[in-house]
């Protein structure tokens, strides 16, 4: 196994990855929109932008990008906050033949109250040829 934890991300909360991959298989931990520097933007829509480039981020550095994607699970903290992760989630796949699978949950909160949304995603690199 290989972790990937960018440079480029803020360090994770404790004892674990942001990403691990195991041959051709990658997963992410959850992640939550903040910038290396600790800031946390107000807007869900600008959280759940955060949290899909942090993953792109990870996915990058095992050679993998969003085609590679196979599922999406999200966390929102509010109902009205289902719509505008779903615009930024679909934005980013729109133009993939085949769109992951996703799921999409309601939870009471995060470790900080200022997140809104956390995202992680189950992905398959191609093998080597």
């Amino acid at each position: 196994m290989k972790g990937l934890t960018p440079d480029s991300l803020p360090a994770p909360f404790g004892a674990y990855e942001h990403g691990v991959q195991a041959g051709q298989l990658i997963v992410t931990s959850g992640q939550l929109a903040m910038s290396p520097d600790g800031r946390i933007p107000a807007d869900v829509r600008e959280q759940a932008e955060m949290c899909f480039e942090n993953i792109r981020v990870i996915l990058a550095e095992a050679g993998a990008d969003f085609s590679h994607v196979m599922r999406f699970t999200g966390y929102v903290t509010r109902r009205e906050d289902f719509a505008p992760y779903m615009a930024v989630r679909d934005a980013l796949v729109r133009a993939h033949a085949v769109k992951p699978a996703s799921t999409l949950l309601i939870v009471t909160g995060f470790t900080k109250p200022e997140f809104l949304v956390e995202v992680e995603a189950l992905a398959m690199v191609p093998a080597a040829r």
